[in-house]
């Protein structure tokens, strides 16, 4: 169950990242580029999607309990996909999704500036970690009270 869970938080931190990070980062670059502040409610909004994005990242990554899958499938994904543009750059630019929007335009930039390789790289160490493998100790427990012999009770009646 704790795989499947962190099968479904894979696709909402794909989404994440694809939505928010590239929304905030099309629109601080841009902002930055025409010298608007960033203190403005568009400014803001941009920073909170990138923060709101390497925060949900960074719990993930953090929290034991939670199956490696979680980062590490998008992580997985991120490092094909910055390979690709190491092979084909045209291919890899051209498979982005909805490039005309600025989520899109922006996981673009984010791709060819090669910020999705780095992001890619830390994602998939929790899939090297053995113990992220095995379930909390509370997991663990239920299955050997599951399995204890009755030895000890049997004598305590004799």
């Amino acid at each position: 169950m704790r795989h499947l869970i962190g099968f479904i938080l894979a696709i909402a931190l794909g989404a994440a990242l694809f939505f928010a990070a590239g929304w905030g980062f099309i629109h601080m670059t841009s902002l930055t580029a025409h010298g608007i502040n960033l203190t403005g409610r568009t400014g803001l909004m941009a920073l909170a999607a990138l923060a709101g994005t390497g925060l949900f990242l960074g719990i993930l990554l953090a929290v034991r309990a939670i199956s490696p899958l979680a980062t590490g499938l998008p992580g997985l994904v991120l490092l094909a996909w910055s390979a690709l543009l190491a092979v084909s750059a045209h291919r890899a630019l051209g498979w982005v999704p909805l490039q005309g929007h600025s989520f899109g335009a922006g996981f673009r930039a984010l791709l060819a500036g090669g910020t999705l390789t780095l992001l890619g790289a830390a994602m998939i160490v929790p899939l090297f970690l053995p113990s992220r493998w095995r379930g909390t100790g509370g997991e663990d427990v239920g299955e050997e009270e599951a399995e204890a012999p009755v030895t000890e009770a049997s004598g305590l009646l004799s």
